[in-house]
């Protein structure tokens, strides 16, 4: 791509602020592919104009507001009618229900007897209305002319008719200030009138509270995709971050490891030289538990009898030496000599010893 297709960097953050802002739907873009890409960057602004946030046609998007409007018409009339519906059932069944355990009277009867009849009467005349009679037959062969004539007398049913709303009321009444207790607990002591001002007011504090909880939903949203990006920035960063290290570490491994050996080899020799002076001083402590003051005392003076002892045998034999070396002197007539000496002065210990025992013999 050549340099004049690219846009600047002042210009990708305003576009990628147009692309991904209000005008068009949120989409993961960031700003170094607008700038990469500027031909696509113009056709999203293009495109922008004539779509709204959804991501639909400004056309269909009118149209598709005026099908919600008509939808919630309908379903607003819709709710109204079972709202009334449900609140005639209701009091049918509160009547089947005090019928079993109370007396109820006459009048009571009269009104909620006319009230199932013309409500029956009118689900059946719906059931087999004349939308129905050319898909299927009539309702067990009943005619909408037989239906109307079950219909209860038209005075009953006026007077009916005006106590029901009184009823209907009454009761909607209470399920509004039941509504009412559950969203303000504290209301239950606020008197009939206040209560009726709160509940006039609770659909717009409700909608508020639910505007509010959209906006929550929505910055959450937007806070999700804040961290998701954020999330994606900084994996690459720690990813970029511990390629670093690993070539730091593959440089400059060797030139530690030799450092670490050496200082291994310090601590080693340390050590050693401690553990020798450790011994030496246990070897001492020995020494000192088993040699006392008194006993070291006595240790020297029988090493000095002893180097006594020791320098008289040395003289006595240097005077044994000099004496020997004399008669080494004489020559073999000497040695001859001292051994005669020596058999006649045997031969004189043994008749000195023949005599004595001679002489004891003749005492």
């Amino acid at each position: 791509m050549a340099s004049g297709d690219i846009c600047s960097s002042g210009e990708g953050v305003e576009i990628l602020q147009q692309v991904c802002g209000k005008q068009f739907p949120p989409c993961s873009l960031s700003e170094e592919d607008l700038i990469q890409n500027p031909y696509f960057s113009k056709l999203l602004l293009s495109i922008s104009k004539h779509v709204d946030e959804s991501g639909l046609s400004l056309s269909l998007a009118k149209e598709q507001a005026q099908v919600w409007n008509e939808l919630r018409l309908h379903k607003a009339a819709w709710l109204r009618c079972e709202t009334l519906q449900r609140a005639i059932q209701e009091l049918l069944t509160d009547y089947y229900v005090r019928a079993q355990d109370a007396n109820l009277s006459s009048e009571d009867k009269k009104f909620y007897e006319t009230l199932e009849q013309r409500l029956l009467v009118t689900e059946l005349t719906q059931l087999s209305g004349p939308g129905q009679e050319t898909e299927m037959p009539s309702l067990l062969g009943l005619e909408k002319a037989d239906l109307l004539e079950l219909m209860p007398p038209s005075q009953d049913f006026v007077w009916m008719r005006a106590r029901l709303q009184a009823e209907v009321e009454e009761q909607l009444k209470r399920k509004c200030f039941t509504l009412l207790f559950y969203h303000d607990p504290s209301s239950d002591t606020d008197g009939e009138a206040l209560k009726a001002a709160k509940v006039w007011s609770l659909t717009e504090v409700l909608l508020g509270e639910k505007q509010q909880c959209l906006d929550a939903k929505g910055q959450q949203q937007e806070q999700l995709v804040l961290l998701e990006k954020k999330r994606t920035a900084y994996s690459q960063v720690l990813l970029r971050c511990l390629t670093l290290l690993q070539r730091l570490l593959q440089e400059h491994r060797l030139r530690t490891q030799s450092e670490l050996d050496r200082i291994n080899a310090q601590y080693l020799e340390i050590k050693c030289s401690a553990m020798v002076l450790k011994l030496r001083m246990e070897e001492l402590k020995i020494l000192s538990d088993t040699y006392s003051a008194e006993k070291v005392e006595v240790h020297r003076l029988i090493r000095d009898r002893l180097e006594g002892a020791i320098r008289l045998q040395e003289q006595d034999m240097e005077r044994s030496r000099l004496v020997l070396e004399t008669y080494e002197v004489l020559g073999e007539d000497f040695e001859s000599l001292v051994k005669e000496y020596t058999q006649l002065k045997l031969a004189t210990k043994n008749k000195r010893w023949a005599l004595q025992e001679f002489s004891r013999a003749c005492r």
